[in-house]
């Protein structure tokens, strides 16, 4: 059994630990589709309840801990934070340690995983698309502009999140919409778009977007599964995601950051 311990049939690259709001349907299919052979994905779930409030997000922060601690029974090799408003609106710094504490693994989140992955690609004026209520993409635009210097040079929120039913709704919004979301927020001065929500499917209309538009796009996640790959030393390009899974491949540092930054990564 010695020579074997390490040996994982279908990780045998990597396990990733990956923790989503309990209404989220989109994240694990998606994450599921980038992996490369031999990363495999175990997945817990946070309570997500009733309409979208500051104290609905601090609730799935606070069951971070069980998460992570089960997903370490997994003996999972990275662990991420599969909520976007999530990892905005609670402090991402505490996030992280508070899952990498658990599982005595590198920890990521899908906001921070979009703001590493704006910067491999050198975007610093970027269009931003949500599914969000108001107060959401405010937080979000405060997120990338004060916290991360970042330009919002556009913005559009769909507004779904009154009720949880509008919430679950997310996971049911045609990628076509998505695609329709693009070009609505598409400015020429932006460098990138960044398209927000784990929830929010994507990744089948996110290589007709780079091709029509003629910029990159970073989507949710897009970015926190391609910074799983980054802080796991793994550089496989993986096609038909976007720029920035095809050509971004170096691993991900806290030398990439500026002094003073707020951390993205644990």
């Amino acid at each position: 059994m010695k020579a074997v311990s390490m040996y994982s049939p279908y990780g045998w690259k990597a396990k990733i630990g990956l923790i989503v709001p309990s209404t989220n349907t989109i994240n694990e299919p998606e994450f599921w589709r980038m992996a490369p052979p031999g990363v495999t994905i175990h997945t817990d779930r946070v309570m997500l309840l009733g309409k979208a409030t500051e104290k609905s997000y601090f609730e799935m922060a606070d069951a971070l801990s069980q998460a992570s601690d089960r997903l370490a029974t997994a003996e999972v090799d990275v662990i991420a934070y599969g909520c976007t408003s999530g990892s905005i609106i609670c402090p991402l710094p505490e996030l992280l340690d508070q899952m990498g504490s658990r599982t005595k693994t590198p920890a990521t989140a899908a906001a921070g995983g979009v703001v590493a992955g704006l910067r491999a690609l050198g975007a610093k004026n970027i269009a931003v698309g949500t599914p969000y209520v108001t107060f959401v993409n405010e937080s979000e635009k405060r997120f990338l502009e004060e916290d991360y210097g970042f330009n919002v040079v556009s913005m559009h929120g769909m507004q779904l999140g009154e009720t949880q039913e509008e919430r679950r709704g997310i996971g049911r919004v045609p990628p076509q919409q998505v695609y329709r979301l693009a070009q609505m927020i598409d400015r020429p001065e932006a460098d990138a778009l960044f398209i927000s929500c784990t929830n929010l499917a994507s990744l089948d209309v996110i290589e007709d977007i780079e091709r029509d538009l003629g910029k990159p796009v970073v989507i949710s996640n897009q970015a926190c599964f391609w910074s799983c790959l980054r802080l796991l030393g793994l550089p496989t390009p993986v096609e038909g995601y976007g720029r920035l899974m095809r050509e971004c491949l170096d691993p991900i540092t806290m030398d990439a950051f500026k002094p003073g930054m707020k951390r993205l990564i644990a």
